[in-house]
């Protein structure tokens, strides 16, 4: 398995080899760097922990300076590996663009852009309500949401769809093609679109 951690630069247009356009999404792989292999035997799983990024060594706890030495990583993620594959992994050794090579198929995870507090309409793709026979300031409402279903006291049923907190959430998406990779820049363009905004941290993985 191949994995890297990335950052969204933003979205753009690829021509291929018959000049054919595609919307591709840039993607920024500053190298990561190995912080900790986990086994079976000591820690119960096998895995490989990745740091990316800085930060200021101010906002690093005392405990993280001790695991990562000279590193001062903004974030640190996981991948699990099988146990066979940890040899291949040894900690400070760092990962950049060219683990992946043009056609490759990958599964990209990131933050969804997010949205704040929004209605049934945006939320939930809801109609709303009739905008002729005197209705009145209803063309975004939800409708009713109590006594469906004839239940005694007319509740609200669980998980019924309603306006609340949109977007932020943790997306993959599946069978992406690597449609350039430049290891002078380590930068990767990948075909389609990718969770977040610009600047989104993604796991990528192959």
């Amino acid at each position: 398995m191949k994995f890297i951690l990335g950052e969204k630069i933003t979205m753009t247009q690829f021509f291929d080899s018959k000049g054919r356009a595609q919307a591709a999404t840039i993607i920024k792989a500053t190298p990561s760097v190995v912080t900790q292999v986990k086994s079976t035997d000591k820690d119960g799983y096998s895995s490989v922990q990745l740091g990316f990024g800085t930060r200021k060594e101010k906002n690093i706890a005392k405990a993280q300076k001790g695991a990562w030495g000279e590193g001062r990583f903004a974030t640190t993620r996981e991948f699990r590996v099988s146990a066979d594959e940890l040899a291949n992994y040894t900690v400070g050794a760092s990962l950049d663009a060219s683990v992946f090579a043009i056609d490759d198929t990958i599964r990209v995870t990131g933050l969804s852009k997010g949205k704040g507090f929004q209605g049934v309409v945006k939320r939930h793709n809801f109609a709303g309500g009739p905008r002729s026979h005197g209705q009145k300031h209803s063309e975004r409402e939800a409708g009713s949401i109590g006594g469906s279903g004839g239940r005694a006291g007319g509740r609200v049923a669980k998980g019924i769809r309603m306006a609340g907190r949109m977007g932020s959430d943790r997306i993959t998406v599946r069978n992406l093609k690597v449609l350039a990779v430049d290891t002078a820049t380590n930068t990767m363009v990948v075909k389609g679109a990718v969770p977040g905004r610009n600047g989104t941290l993604l796991e990528i993985i192959g």
